[in-house]
């Protein structure tokens, strides 16, 4: 198993635009049958980071999800309307050992 965290340094003062896309990612997901993300927001540390958080059952399922996903046009549309608020971002990937 592993989990796919995509971290996001939100423009200043973009939290509330992203906050509210976050349910048009999660009806996407859902619609497409990918895994539904866990979203985070800061408490500590760099002012509007998002944490966007995933789990699947391995590299190949995660590459599979990501390419479907990222085929469908509703996606790319809501894309269009996240990557203006983003100033920077990075991806992590870990493997969980229990």
């Amino acid at each position: 198993m592993i989990v796919v965290r995509n971290v996001f340094q939100l423009k200043f003062g973009k939290a509330k635009d992203a906050k509210a896309l976050i349910k048009e990612n999660q009806d996407l997901m859902k619609k497409y049958g990918h895994p539904i993300p866990k979203f985070m927001t800061d408490v500590t540390g760099e002012f509007y980071t998002l944490i966007m958080e995933l789990s699947y059952e391995n590299l190949s399922a995660y590459e599979k999800s990501s390419s479907e996903a990222m085929g469908a046009k509703e996606f790319d549309q809501w894309y269009q309307k996240f990557v203006p608020l983003v100033q920077s971002g990075y991806r992590e990937i870990y493997n969980i050992l229990n």
